[in-house]
C-alpha cells in the first residue's frame, strides 16, 4: 500500500525516507522549485541536508490518491491544507504530524481534520523524535493514535519499521495535547536556561509543566496515562533538553535577549498563544503557558515572567 507524505519539511522528509526504505512511498512538496532540487540531487539539502532518499521515494507536486496521508505540514496551515483538498481526502486515513494547537480555531488536528474533511479517519503521529535520527535510521518510538481501533492497528503495521517503533492508542486527545503542550514547556525551559537561571530551574519548570499539561487535558477528556508516555512525558523530556529542539532554542533566544529566525517554525509559539485564550474563557489556571504567551507577544520581559513565576503562591505539590 503506497503512503504519501504531505509536507516537504524536515520531519516530513524523514518520515518520507524511513517508510521509503520499506516501499512506494510520495513525498509531495509546494514549491517548484524545491522539487526539481530534490529531484536531482535525491535529497532535502533546504531542511534534512545529508539523508540521501531510497529508491522507493518519489517527489511530487501532485497529490497522489492513496489510502494513507501523512499530514506534516505546521499545525497553523494544517486547516488550510485540509480546506484546499477536500474531495482528494475524503475517506482516506490522514495522520496528522503536527505538534500543535490551531491559533484561530483552538482544535487541535483531529477536530481540524474532522471539521474540514468529515468523512475522513483522522489519526495522530506524535512523540519524541528529531528529523535527523530518524532520516539516518536510529530508532525512535512514537505514539500513533486513532479513535477506530481497527484503523490503528492497520496504520501501525503500515507505518512501523525495524527502527520506528508505534505504540497504539484510542487516546487522541491526549496525544495531541500532549505533543503540544509540551513545545510550551520547552520555550520555558529554554527561557529559564537563556537567562542564565541554571539546570535546576529547568528541571523545575519541566516538572510543573508537566503537571500543568496533564491537568488541562485530563479536563479534556484526555487518559492521564497518555500523556505519561511517549507523546506527553517522553516527548516532553527530549525537547526541553536538547540542543537540536527548535522551541528549546527559541526560548534560549528569548531568555538571552538574542535574535531568532522568523522563517524557523516555532509550534509552541502559536500553541501558547491559544492555549491562553482558551485558559481564560474557560478559567483555567496555566501559569507557565500563560507566561510564555505573554514573552511571545512581548506583553512582558523576562526578568518580569520569571518574578511573577517565582512569586506564585506556596502549596502542596
Amino acid at each position: 500500500m503506497s503512503i504519501l507524505v504531505v509536507g516537504a519539511g524536515a520531519f516530513g522528509t524523514s518520515l518520507a525516507i524511513s517508510l521509503g526504505r520499506q516501499g512506494p512511498v510520495s513525498l509531495w512538496a509546494r514549491d517548484p522549485q524545491h522539487i526539481a532540487e530534490m529531484q536531482a540531487t535525491r535529497r532535502n539539502t533546504r531542511r534534512l541536508p545529508g539523508a540521501n532518499f531510497p529508491d522507493p521515494l518519489t517527489v511530487t507536486a501532485t497529490l497522489q490518491d492513496v489510502q494513507t496521508v501523512l499530514l506534516a505540514v505546521p499545525a497553523q496551515k494544517l486547516s488550510g491544507v485540509l480546506t484546499e483538498n477536500q474531495d482528494l481526502f475524503a475517506g482516506k486515513y490522514l495522520v496528522a504530524c503536527c505538534k500543535g494547537i490551531d491559533r484561530e480555531t483552538g482544535l487541535g488536528a483531529c477536530d481540524t481534520i474532522a471539521a474540514s474533511v468529515p468523512t475522513a479517519i483522522p489519526a495522530v503521529l506524535t512523540g519524541p523524535s528529531f528529523a535527523a535520527d530518524l532520516a539516518v535510521g536510529l530508532p525512535t518510538a512514537l505514539t500513533l493514535a486513532c479513535a477506530d481501533s481497527d484503523v490503528g492497528k492497520i496504520l501501525q503495521k503500515q507505518l512501523s519499521t525495524p527502527v520506528l517503533r508505534l505504540y497504539r492508542t484510542t487516546d487522541t486527545r491526549g496525544a495531541e495535547l500532549g505533543g503540544a503542550l509540551k513545545n510550551v514547556m520547552a520555550i520555558a525551559c529554554g527561557v529559564a536556561v537563556g537567562a542564565g537561571l541554571g539546570h535546576s530551574a529547568r528541571a523545575a519548570l519541566m516538572t510543573r509543566g508537566f503537571a500543568e499539561m496533564t491537568r488541562f487535558a485530563v479536563q479534556h477528556g484526555a487518559d492521564s496515562a497518555t500523556l505519561a508516555g511517549l507523546s506527553g512525558f517522553g516527548d516532553l523530556a527530549l525537547t526541553c533538553t536538547s540542543e537540536g529542539s527548535r522551541n528549546y532554542q527559541f526560548g534560549v533566544a528569548l531568555g538571552s535577549g538574542q535574535s531568532f529566525d522568523r522563517n524557523t517554525t516555532v509550534e509552541g509559539a502559536s500553541t501558547a498563544l491559544a492555549m491562553k485564550k482558551i485558559a481564560l474563557h474557560q478559567n483555567l489556571d496555566m501559569p507557565i503557558t500563560q507566561t510564555v504567551a505573554r514573552l511571545v507577544e512581548k506583553k512582558a520581559d523576562v526578568q518580569s515572567a520569571i518574578e511573577h513565576l517565582l512569586s506564585r503562591p506556596l502549596k502542596e505539590e
